[in-house]
């Protein structure tokens, strides 16, 4: 692909440097940062186009700003153009969260880090619980989206269902209710944008139609290239460190994560945490929560946290390597295999695009997988505060096989539950900024924690 007239390589990699280095507050406003640039101020995509890609991206598995940075790029500057774009995007938050890994790791023990932290894991548990608030605002529109949602808690909160089977569930019954009872099923519909919006990027392709032309060869090589990327490093791990080597487990977990990420990083974060703490023992739930901060509060994806605990799941299990070095491979390998993926769907499936266009099935499905996935993030909401807030939690099997989590109320943390509150609170009532929240919250948990010992 040609770049469009007027938009030179070196000028588009300058932009999406800027978009990367800016990309904070979560991906509502990593899009509005690219909205902003690309087609207020630079008018190289029309709202028209760029909102087509974001309903297209908003149907795939992974972080729909990422996404949508790759997508843009490649309309740009083609495959090349894609990779910039959506590796730029990441860069900023991948290095940050390395060196944040790295200091973690080595003053986790130290006063101060450990009350700084205090405060802002449970202001951590407060964004959690404002995300289900505003994605169920946006879905939960009657009582069917309602009964989704409630379903998914009760079956990944008391039964322990396997997320991926959840967002399978959500999706075929949405496919299924979208056919039968549209009117229903079809909450979340692709924004549309006014007509007769001339951009460089529109004026290319009305000129060249064939460079987003669908190729099944180019689909196949696409195909190919991307599952070698994304799955040889695994395999030769394998084949010199074995099965059960740390680094190959995260790169198998860490690769099926990536394809069920579908509703957010909120959504896959209760699975992730889930497994990585009780399952494979990689880390503590609080200490999940820390990942999570740190996410929250660097440039980049909030599925960044991937990062923290394949550095942490590595650093303790370090094999015959340094731990620091041994982190530092299990942070770039997770961070590897979560992104790919992400640049395979856009390769791959953004020539079809336009096959994708006002699709009521796919749109019922989103609805259905988005209803879920509030049942979802409420059972991670809930998971979070016991840990945040009670030093002990105890787990009991009730009838039917449930898992019931049951606080010791003795080991309540009173100042902690009280940041989480007040946090809450500043978001909901006062709409306060995510950023400002984190920061005041850190503030106030290191005071009390130095001055309380």
């Amino acid at each position: 692909m040609s770049a469009p007239a007027g938009v030179s390589f070196r000028e588009a990699t300058r932009v999406w440097v800027r978009v990367g280095l800016q990309s904070f507050g979560g991906p509502a406003g990593q899009i509005a940062v690219m909205h902003r640039i690309l087609v207020d101020e630079k008018r190289w995509v029309s709202e028209h186009r760029f909102l087509h890609a974001l309903n297209y991206c908003m149907l795939l598995p992974g972080p729909e700003a990422q996404q949508l940075a790759t997508y843009l790029g490649w309309l740009l500057h083609g495959y090349r153009g894609g990779l910039v774009a959506g590796s730029l995007f990441v860069l900023p938050g991948f290095v940050t969260i390395l060196a944040l890994s790295f200091l973690y790791a080595a003053f986790q023990g130290v006063g101060v880090v450990a009350a700084l932290f205090f405060g802002l894991k449970a202001a951590v548990l407060a964004v959690v619980v404002e995300a289900v608030f505003r994605i169920g605002r946006r879905v939960l529109k009657n009582a069917t989206m309602i009964a989704i949602a409630a379903l998914a808690f009760v079956g990944i909160f008391f039964f322990e269902v396997p997320f991926p089977l959840i967002v399978l569930g959500a999706g075929l019954g949405g496919l299924v209710g979208g056919w039968a009872r549209p009117d229903t099923f079809v909450v979340i519909r692709p924004r549309e944008a006014k007509p007769g919006e001339p951009a460089l990027v529109d004026a290319l392709l009305d000129r060249e139609p064939a460079r987003a032309r669908p190729s099944t060869a180019r689909a196949l090589r696409v195909a190919g290239t991307c599952a070698f990327l994304w799955f040889a490093p695994i395999a030769l791990l394998a084949l010199f460190l074995g099965g059960a080597s740390v680094y190959v487990q995260e790169g198998i977990f860490f690769s099926k994560a990536a394809t069920v990420t579908f509703g957010g990083a909120y959504a896959v974060l209760a699975y992730l945490a889930q497994q990585a703490v009780e399952r494979f023992g990689w880390l503590e739930a609080g200490e999940m929560l820390d990942g999570l901060g740190m996410a929250e509060t660097t440039p980049g994806p909030l599925i960044m946290v991937v990062q923290f605990v394949g550095f942490m799941g590595a650093y303790r299990n370090p094999g015959g390597l340094d731990p620091f070095l041994a982190g530092a491979l299990g942070a770039v390998l997770t961070t590897w295999v979560t992104f790919v993926p992400c640049f395979l769907w856009i390769f791959l499936g953004a020539p079809y695009i336009e096959w994708l266009r006002g699709a009521r099935g796919l749109s019922a499905a989103l609805s259905a997988i988005t209803a879920a996935v509030v049942g979802v993030i409420l059972n991670l909401a809930i998971w979070f505060a016991l840990h945040v807030v009670f030093a002990t939690v105890a787990e009991r099997e009730g009838p039917l096989g449930m898992r019931l989590l049951l606080p010791e109320l003795a080991t309540v943390d009173a100042v902690a539950l009280g940041i989480a509150v007040a946090a809450l609170v500043a978001m909901l009532r006062f709409k306060a900024g995510m950023l400002p929240v984190l920061g005041a919250s850190a503030a106030v948990g290191m005071a009390v924690r130095l001055l309380l010992g």
